[in-house]
């Protein structure tokens, strides 16, 4: 099926974009995929990365005051002097996260402790693990993990316990002896509780050494089993990530050291919120792309139109030429390509129809001089049998006939010539008529009467001339010449509206219905003597094109006619401007258009 190229251009355009689109979109969405999931993963490895520098700003905070303590107790002469007790009271007192500070001999024997509370008898403070770390590395700070407070009564606090062996001065003697200082849980419970990792996502704070979970959200879950880390693989790095799915969902593992302390901040973010964002880009990515193709296809339908709409028009230009109007221009205004094709149409037109023009002149001139030619042999067969007559009339001494046949014969030649022009009054054309119909009443021995009658308005109008003749030839050769008895021919003129209607009735043999229809239709040739010109039917095919090459297709001849009954031949012409005066044989009324009947 065809095409339109308007739509071969949108729908080829639009596929193109679409190949495009796709391809760039495609390209896009890979690119912005692994953009964003290695944005996320640096997300999460900068998240990851605070909360290590903030555990190690409170870790290096705490160590400083343990420092100091260590310090203030270094200096003190005595552990039990009021002076010493109160500066330890005084650093108490600047840190609020601080639960307690506790000094032990390296046998667990109590020295002092700030604030003063009473630790418990069943306790066996040098199994504790703080403790043991201090005794076996003196002069080391070291870190407990998370656990409830024990050793005094009455507190069941979360802290990370400090402890360090150091050496005292006590009683005078130098003394080991062990540090210790509690610090609240709750404060790096904060510290990791203000990270976020998506919706799902958390940090949790795991010991280098065995990789004990120090910090979880979910601690007690973990305690009591209900939630398990794969912790295993986390312990191989001291930074970076992974991806672990050992709970069954795909999850972004991001691992940071934290320095001094043994402990690892390990950040946990799902895959599904990663992808989550990645594909809220992508479903963005899509709009937008439909909304670009939507607006290509728009703009190409557009463009098309554009460019197919000057070539419709000269398509509907050709299909008015088609139907034969040649006065059509085109004023295309589109692509340089398309306004010249359209100037080449228009000069093609011009040239045609030029052509045209000329070949309809050549066509109508060539018709006039053929019928013309046609209309030249009437007068060489009439004169010839005229002349016959005449020669007759000679031998048998009919002087009177001869006058008035030879004078008929004169006039009728002299309005036939007519000084070469076509056109000749109505009074004229009547006139030949009758010297016409005399000469063939004197030929054919009275063997018919006629009359000849006309409106006063009708005798100046023009016509062309010779247009009654061959109408009468044929009524006197096949109407009235093979009667017995005698014949009558009527010929009249007279106005009908806006035409001048010409009626040549005989009461002669009259013709068969298909003859009839021959002669209507304009097909009909006879097989007559070649003598006689009318007897073909081409007398009346030359008035029938005569009249029609000069007034149009509407006017013409008319035939009626029944056997036995005779025969009405119409001709109508348009009523045209009167000519102004008349010839010398115009009659100059009807009645001098006389009549026909042998006195």
């Amino acid at each position: 099926m065809r095409k339109s190229i308007q739509f071969i251009i949108t729908v080829s355009f639009s596929l193109f974009s679409v190949i495009v689109i796709s391809v760039l979109g495609l390209l896009l969405y890979d690119k912005f995929s692994k953009t964003e999931e290695q944005s996320a993963i640096v997300s999460t490895q900068q998240i990851v990365e605070q909360v290590s520098y903030n555990l190690e700003d409170y870790v290096r905070g705490m160590t400083e005051v343990f420092k100091v303590i260590d310090g203030t107790i270094n200096n003190s002469e005595a552990i039990d002097q009021d002076t010493f007790l109160s500066e330890l009271d005084t650093i108490m007192r600047t840190r609020e996260d601080m639960i307690s500070l506790s000094l032990f001999t390296d046998q667990g024997e109590l020295l002092t402790n700030r604030p003063m509370q009473e630790i418990r008898s069943t306790i066996q403070l040098t199994e504790q693990t703080w403790f043991k770390s201090a005794v076996e590395t003196p002069n080391h700070l070291s870190f407990s993990l998370p656990h409830i407070q024990n050793i005094y009564r009455g507190s069941y606090r979360w802290v990370v316990s400090m402890s360090k062996g150091i050496t005292i001065t006590h009683n005078g003697v130098q003394t080991k002896a062990v540090l210790l200082v509690d610090v609240n849980f709750k404060k790096i419970d904060e510290l990791c509780q203000r990270v976020s990792l998506g919706k799902k996502g958390y940090v949790y704070i795991i010991d280098d050494s065995a990789g004990n979970i120090v910090y979880h959200p979910q601690q007690q879950l973990i305690y009591i089993g209900l939630k398990y880390e794969n912790v295993e693989p986390a312990l191989k790095y001291a930074y970076g990530n992974y991806i672990d799915d050992s709970t069954g969902e795909d999850r972004l593992i991001t691992i940071k050291t934290v320095n001094n302390i043994g402990w690892k901040v390990v950040g946990v973010s799902y895959m599904d919120e990663v992808m989550t964002s990645k594909q809220e880009v992508n479903d963005y990515m899509l709009r937008v792309l439909l909304i670009v193709l939507l607006l290509v296809v728009v703009i190409s339908a557009i463009m098309s139109a554009r460019i197919s709409r000057p070539i419709k028009q000269l398509e509907k230009a050709m299909k008015t030429v088609e139907r034969g109007d040649f006065n059509t221009g085109v004023e295309v205004r589109g692509a340089l390509e398309v306004e010249r094709l359209s100037q080449r149409y228009n000069l093609m037109m011009v040239k045609i129809k030029g052509l045209m023009n000329q070949i309809v002149l050549e066509q109508e001139a060539k018709r006039k001089y053929e019928l013309e030619a046609l209309q030249a042999q009437i007068n060489p067969h009439f004169l010839y049998n005229t002349l016959n007559s005449v020669v007759r009339m000679v031998g048998m001494s009919k002087n009177e006939d001869i006058i008035r046949t030879i004078t008929s014969l004169s006039k009728l030649f002299r309005i036939s010539l007519n000084k070469g022009q076509p056109i000749v009054a109505v009074g004229e054309e009547l006139e030949h008529a009758r010297h016409y119909l005399t000469i063939q009443q004197i030929r054919f021995k009275n063997k018919f009467n006629f009359t000849i009658e006309a409106e006063e308005d009708v005798l100046a109008c023009p016509t062309i001339k010779l247009i009654l003749q061959p109408i009468i030839e044929n009524a006197i050769i096949h109407g009235i010449e093979q009667m017995v008895d005698v014949g009558v021919i009527e010929v009249r003129a007279m106005m009908v509206g806006s035409r001048i209607r010409f009626t040549i009735r005989d009461n002669g043999l009259g013709m068969s219905p298909e003859k009839l229809a021959e002669i209507s239709a304009g097909t009909f040739r006879g097989s007559g003597d070649s003598a006689s010109y009318s007897g073909s039917g081409v007398g009346v095919h030359n008035v029938r094109e005569r009249i029609r090459i000069y007034f149009g297709e509407e006017y013409g001849l008319v035939y009626e006619s029944e056997l036995e009954e005779g025969t009405t031949v119409t001709i109508e012409i348009p009523r045209l401007p009167v000519i102004d005066g008349r010839s010398s044989g115009a009659a100059t009324n009807p009645s001098e258009l006389g009549k026909g009947e042998r006195e």
